[in-house]
């Protein structure tokens, strides 16, 4: 039985308060561990949670980065980037990667993981990632505080490991976290199929 309600009005809080309850209401969010390289050649890693698809023709994911970070300028300057999918043994390495770090710095050795040559982008992608969609800029939108990066998707590559019998990958095998509110990140669930009507 419904009880009370608190609300939450955008226009009398602060946009750091108000950004606490989004990303504490909108869960769980899937995460894109995006690789890109900068112009002058240094590895960038980072997590973005905010992150999905966008188009399936042409195949196209969405990022929401806040503020102009080192992805959006590498982005911006080379059109090329990396969305990995990590998993739930990989969060300490995702996490570290989220530190605010001067641009010239490796952050696939900041964070502990190793790069992997792409096949049809120059950024490299991790590979401790079972899933690495290469990418190239498709459309970047200003929005607000924050910037929507589309990708087209060039190339999947998924480790075998991960597949299910159908050639899809396991949502159970792959055990990818996601982010929750707060410094909480989520596990895999439970599932339960209902095919669609």
């Amino acid at each position: 039985m419904p009880g009370t309600r608190t609300a939450f009005d955008p226009a009398v809080m602060r946009p750091a308060q108000f950004y606490r309850v989004l990303a504490a209401a909108v869960v769980p969010r899937p995460i894109a561990w995006v690789s890109t390289v900068s112009a002058d050649g240094v590895p960038n890693l980072a997590p973005y949670s905010f992150f999905t698809v966008a188009s399936t023709d042409p195949p196209i994911l969405q990022i929401n980065s806040i503020g102009h970070k080192d992805t959006w300028r590498n982005v911006v300057d080379t059109g090329q980037f990396v969305v990995n999918i990590g998993t739930e043994a990989l969060i300490t390495n995702m996490n570290a990667s989220s530190e605010a770090v001067h641009s010239g710095i490796d952050e696939f050795q900041l964070s502990g993981v190793t790069p992997r040559l792409s096949e049809t982008v120059a950024a490299p992608g991790v590979a401790e990632a079972p899933i690495a969609f290469e990418c190239t800029k498709h459309l970047i939108i200003d929005v607000g505080n924050s910037s929507l990066i589309l990708g087209q998707v060039r190339r999947i590559e998924i480790a075998n490991h991960i597949l299910a019998a159908d050639g899809l990958p396991d949502f159970a095998k792959l055990s990818a976290p996601s982010r929750l509110g707060r410094s909480d990140w989520g596990l895999t669930p439970e599932t339960v199929s209902h095919p669609r009507p």
